[in-house]
């Protein structure tokens, strides 16, 4: 009988091994059952557990429950010990296994992941705040030319407005503002940006209200320029009515540019310039300073987003009425001096008799072919008209035909 005591128990908490990963300072508890043989001479056998392959030391860290069972035929049973324990260091983690008559049970490993998990995430945060700086330094240092590219692509074309000028420049009438328009916001804007500037020294807004000279001009004009230098602001009508003045100006033109200079002698709390920081929104506030001179600077991209987005299409050849022509008058062309290669062939044109009223045949009628003139070209033709003076004739203005009228004709 005593051998049939010795049998090896059979586990059926915890089946098979185990690994777990609980949290610092959580409390967890462990199930060890098994079944047994009982009945006489047979006594039902105690639970040891075990950390690490050595029996649990100091049992104030731990506490135990344990229960048992027998079947109604007495022959077999069941033992159980429930382990608790509150993990609160380091030393709590293990491998932990439960014996019964010295056959140990599968084990349940401890393993912790607090640490590992804490580390993760500063890792992580460290890494998003990199990239945002990344991100920061990035937009700080190609906003501009992300959004210059942006209005190029997509920006809104003002075309077909009736505007003839694509920015109203105003600046007092003194050597030095007269020196920075012409030299060298004229200069950049026109020669290298291809804008039409219109220039005005005059009072901006000198009256009560606006002359008609000023509301015509900023009729045509699509944006307004003002350049703020000290002796712009040394008018008196900046220091006492300019609130009047930006709310007329609001009204007649879209967000006005101001240019400023760093440096300026005057008093930086003018109340002009107090005025317009408080209305960044509705205006655009530009400030010039000794190294934007160089047109790669922000001063020149600020300013070209401020302006009307400018297209860039092919330049045709010339004016179609006079493409194959070297764009000289066709009234006073002679035809012999044109070179035989840049003759006019019959198919480039399909209307060669122009407005006269002669049309070829409609319903079917053959097409009369012009005889040609048995005078050869280049003779008697080169002096029916004198074109010594044509070299001296401006036809910049041509916009139209023309009819040569003499003097005895009037």
């Amino acid at each position: 009988m005593a051998g049939v005591c010795d049998s090896n128990p059979d586990f059926l908490s915890p089946a098979g091994d185990q690994v777990l990963r609980p949290a610092l300072n959580s409390v967890l508890t462990l199930n060890c059952t098994a079944r047994v043989v009982t009945g006489h001479p047979c006594t039902l056998p105690s639970v040891q557990w075990l950390k690490d392959g050595l029996p649990l030391g100091n049992r104030s860290h731990y506490s135990l429950q344990e229960g048992s069972w027998v079947g109604a035929s007495l022959s077999a049973g069941l033992v159980s010990s429930v382990l608790g324990m509150n993990l609160s260091s380091d030393e709590d983690y293990g491998v932990f296994t439960c014996s019964i008559y010295n056959v140990s049970s599968p084990s349940i490993t401890l393993r912790r992941t607090g640490s590992p998990g804490h580390v993760a995430a500063v890792l992580a945060s460290i890494l998003v705040v990199l990239v945002l700086l990344l991100a920061a330094l990035l937009y700080i240092k190609c906003r501009l030319n992300v959004l210059l590219w942006y209005q190029e692509a997509y920006g809104e074309v003002e075309m077909n407005d009736g505007k003839l000028y694509d920015a109203f420049v105003s600046y007092s009438d003194c050597p030095e503002d007269r020196k920075f328009v012409n030299f060298i916001l004229k200069p950049q804007l026109e020669r290298c940006r291809g804008y039409k500037l219109f220039l005005e020294d005059r009072d901006l807004l000198p009256r009560a209200e606006p002359s008609a000279d000023l509301l015509v001009n900023l009729s045509r004009c699509r944006r307004l320029i003002v350049v703020l230098s000290d002796a712009f602001l040394g008018r008196a009508w900046c220091s006492h009515s300019f609130r009047e003045g930006l709310c007329r100006l609001l009204e007649l033109t879209r967000r006005p540019i101001f240019i400023t200079f760093e440096g300026q002698r005057r008093d930086p709390a003018h109340p002009a310039l107090r005025l317009l920081r408080q209305h960044r929104h509705l205006v655009t506030l530009l400030l010039w300073k000794p190294g934007s001179v160089t047109p790669s600077s922000d001063f020149w991209k600020e300013l070209q987003l401020a302006l009307p987005r400018k297209v860039r299409y092919r330049v045709a050849e010339g004016d179609p009425q006079t493409q194959l022509q070297e764009d000289k008058d066709p009234m006073l062309i002679v035809r012999g001096s044109v070179p035989e290669a840049r003759t006019l062939e019959p198919q480039l044109d399909p209307d060669p008799e122009g407005d006269l009223g002669v049309r070829g045949p409609i319903f079917g009628e053959p097409i009369v072919q012009s005889h040609p003139s048995s005078v050869p070209l280049g003779e008697a033709r080169d002096s029916e008209v004198d074109v010594s003076d044509l070299g001296f004739r401006n036809y910049c203005a041509r916009t139209d035909f023309y009819c040569l009228v003499s003097e005895d004709d009037v």
